[in-house]
């Protein structure tokens, strides 16, 4: 039975892959910064018949906090498999409207909390022979207005995984960073309804991973960029 850590996994993305990881039989815990946010996402688990749940509050930017996460879940349940590197945030401005703090926030929570994440994790991920994953996005590789913060963090993301992937991959410790395009989370303020049918839905992340777990090991599928097959349902 794998153990997973997902990092931001109280909602959005990472709620709905702890969802289709815990469908799989694995042990799934979630990491997040606010306390109430976590006991209701392991209260909605809960009540859906799910167990193996383990919640940990954790700040991705701590390092401190990482390393206590990592070992929590070692100490818990023997062991740590997989971990998800997908707590993100975003902000959207013009160059010279972009704040400082808000600059600093999104390479620190998108970038540098991923490799804070992965140092606390590669020793018990060497024992295990395990996987790290890595939630970057499309903008990580497709530049637009308004996305100097996001789009450095993502293009950064991208270019640090695979780089760790060619570190790592002589412990066989696998390495894979998927990139979304639209999806129906609570990023960015959105609210998920049915306006969001056509976007990506965090379950089918969850089944991406599932999916990369089972592959053999000889083939590593390093970087996966995936969009919704039909964004013209966006208007419909």
């Amino acid at each position: 039975m794998k153990t997973v850590l997902i990092t931001g996994g109280s909602k959005g993305i990472g709620l709905g892959m702890a969802k289709v990881l815990l469908q799989n039989e694995m042990k799934v815990a979630i990491t997040g910064r606010n306390e109430e946010t976590l006991t209701s996402a392991k209260s909605i688990l809960e009540k859906e018949g799910y167990k193996n749940i383990l919640t940990i509050k954790s700040d991705v930017r701590q390092m401190a906090d990482e390393v206590a996460a990592v070992n929590k879940v070692v100490e818990h349940w023997g062991q740590l498999d997989v971990v998800i590197a997908n707590a993100g945030v975003g902000h959207f401005a013009p160059i010279d409207e972009l704040s400082e703090e808000q600059w600093n926030q999104v390479i620190d929570i998108n970038l540098t909390g991923v490799f804070n994440s992965t140092k606390a994790a590669i020793p018990a991920l060497k024992k295990s022979k395990g996987y790290l994953i890595t939630v970057a996005s499309l903008a990580g590789t497709n530049f637009f207005a308004r996305g100097a913060a996001y789009n450095a963090s993502k293009f950064g993301l991208v270019g640090y995984t695979q780089a760790v992937m060619l570190d790592l991959r002589p412990y066989d410790i696998k390495v894979t960073t998927i990139m979304p395009g639209s999806v129906s989370s609570h990023f960015n303020g959105n609210i998920p309804s049915d306006k969001d049918a056509w976007k990506i839905q965090p379950a089918d992340l969850g089944q991406m991973v599932v999916d990369l777990l089972k592959m053999h090991p000889r083939t590593l599928p390093s970087k996966i960029e995936v969009r919704p097959s039909r964004p013209d349902l966006k208007n419909a």
